[in-house]
């Protein structure tokens, strides 16, 4: 079997992992759920109206802090919505699984020990912050 091959083998098993189905699962629950769906929609709403009234030579200051305090609570609403949660979550596991992949995948180009190599999540470590300027 060629290396394209054992890609397509992987693209199967990665359809067969729990965390694939579960976020398809997620996706499409959240994709269906009408109160969810309709909060995005006013939410692309508020988005809008604030493009528009910040894109007026006239604009009102007071309306676009009013826009934007609205827009960051729909934003809220969308992002808390239950089915929002679970796809969030869903898509974290995925990601990660897929991370992981491509880590060992690349290591294993540059020469690392496949059975080593593995994904390694950016942060400050355990020194915490101080030895940094802070998140980006």
């Amino acid at each position: 079997m060629d290396v394209i091959e054992m890609a397509r083998q992987l693209g199967k098993e990665i359809q067969k992992d729990e965390r694939y189905l579960d976020f398809q699962k997620a996706r499409k629950e959240s994709e269906e759920n009408e109160e969810l769906q309709k909060m995005i929609a006013d939410f692309n709403l508020k988005r809008i109206a604030i493009s528009q009234e910040g894109g007026k030579a006239d604009r009102d200051e007071d309306k676009m802090q009013q826009l934007n305090e609205e827009l960051r609570e729909a934003y809220d609403g969308v992002m808390n919505h239950p089915a929002m949660v679970d796809f969030n979550l869903a898509k974290e596991d995925m990601d990660m699984m897929l991370q992981r992949i491509s880590a060992i995948i690349n290591a294993s180009a540059d020469g690392e020990d496949p059975d080593l190599a593995d994904y390694q999540a950016s942060g400050c470590g355990a020194g915490g912050c101080s030895g940094c300027s802070g998140c980006h």
